[in-house]
């Protein structure tokens, strides 16, 4: 078997309750704004939890992104994929003018989605439910089907290599990436365009979200302040929604056309938790050993890791599980919890559930590039046990050569990506 290959990063996009562009999301997330806000229409105030991270509506028009007859025949997590997807294409200059067409049969997507269509399945019931058959939506199965956004991006370019889709609940994003970077490890593909969208900030979602008392609530009428990862006052994630994609380029392919390099994948971990189908174990075993795979994967140790953006949503038991289990990992005899570096960007943005790991992913890589550190929002008071450098309200500036991230989803799976400066 040939050696594997390495995979490096080429190109970035993003739709998030930030901003669109990964220009604008990154900058408001370093100077700690929020893109969480309440839900103020009728149908949402009976429910527990009215905050959201909504995409911002004076910045998102499908059509600046997508042709109308698509917008007509897209579910929503769709569009955010493709307007993600674009970005991210046009920022690695891929598919180039020059030689193209030879490259469409190693070009491949992966974009995954937790929930996918929810809005198509809620209208049709709906529907079927109150005026039969023929009230059905002929669209009504390729809206619901999380596969769409990696079918449409495929379509819409051309591209003819690997078409995969992941969805393993909030780890979705994550694993949409390892998979693909695997692929092209493999020699499967030159080129994937990698990430995950989520579109289900409606009625149904939070009310089973909030049943399953997941969701914040104690911070209603100040909305920017309802997700407060690893701080003693959370109690639960806000919902949000938005898309992220990144193009995974082999490193070699990415030299010859002199491509511009964010970082380069070097780690990816995996592991289930065995242990009940919403909660961790309190220890968080399976978040620490997905995070030894990564590390393992990439050769190194855990001491060279320089900052770490924890899954962290905001519940009581996920923060601590993890904050566990990054201190049983990363402090050492020469390594004290303050000296490691971790925050959330979940107190900025909420939880993407699916999209959430590809969108970290892209922060993780913006860390790495920028040396700076995203900070952690609403962090003001700490329980016994967290003393690691949380990055509290305000970025710093650090030297970032080695990031990991995490994702960890129901049902007990676990992701870990390990990104390094070239």
């Amino acid at each position: 078997m040939s050696a594997l290959k390495r995979v490096v990063v080429t190109g970035l996009g993003t739709v998030n309750p930030l901003g669109v562009g990964v220009t604008t999301s990154w900058n408001k997330l370093v100077s700690g704004k929020s893109g969480i806000v309440a839900l103020t229409e009728p149908e949402y105030q009976s429910l527990p939890s009215t905050v959201a991270g909504k995409v911002p509506i004076n910045e998102w028009n499908p059509l600046d992104w997508i042709d109308s007859a698509t917008v007509k025949r897209t579910s929503l997590f769709v569009q955010y994929a493709l307007a993600a997807a674009k970005q991210a294409l046009d920022d690695a200059q891929w598919p180039t003018q020059t030689g193209a067409t030879g490259n469409m049969d190693r070009t491949g997507v992966a974009i995954g989605s937790s929930i996918g269509g929810l809005e198509a399945l809620y209208d049709n019931a709906v529907n079927y439910n109150t005026a039969g058959y023929r009230k059905v939506s002929p669209l009504f199965i390729p809206n619901l089907l999380n596969n769409m956004a990696s079918g449409h991006v495929s379509i819409k370019y051309g591209f003819k290599g690997p078409n995969h889709t992941v969805s393993t609940a909030c780890t979705t994003g994550a694993h949409a990436i390892g998979d693909a970077g695997n692929l092209i490890r493999l020699g499967m593909a030159d080129v994937m365009v990698a990430g995950s969208s989520e579109a289900v900030i409606h009625p149904l979602a939070i009310a089973g979200f909030a049943r399953a008392r997941s969701l914040a609530t104690k911070y209603n009428d100040e909305p920017e302040k309802s997700s407060r990862p690893f701080d003693k006052a959370r109690n639960g994630f806000v919902i949000a929604e938005g898309s992220a994609v990144v193009i995974l380029e082999e490193y070699e392919h990415a030299l010859r056309r002199n491509a511009r390099i964010y970082g380069e994948l070097i780690g990816y971990g995996m592991s289930g938790d065995a242990n009940h189908i919403t909660a961790p174990a309190e220890n968080g075993d399976g978040a620490f050993r997905s995070m030894t795979m990564a590390i393992q994967n990439a050769g190194i140790t855990p001491d060279q890791v320089d900052y770490i953006n924890a899954h962290a949503t905001s519940t009581p038991l996920g923060d601590a599980a993890e904050n566990s289990a990054i201190k049983r990992l990363f402090v050492s005899h020469n390594r004290k919890a303050s000296d490691i570096n971790v925050s959330s960007t979940k107190g900025a943005t909420g939880h993407l559930l699916g999209a959430a790991g590809s969108l970290e992913a892209i922060f993780t890589l913006l860390s790495i590039h920028t040396n700076k550190l995203p900070p952690t929002l609403n962090l003001s008071s700490y329980e016994p046990g967290f003393d690691c450098n949380y990055v509290a309200n305000v970025s710093q500036e650090a030297r970032v050569n080695v990031a990991l991230t995490n994702s960890f989803g129901f049902g007990g799976t676990n992701a870990s990506l390990l990104f390094r400066k070239l």
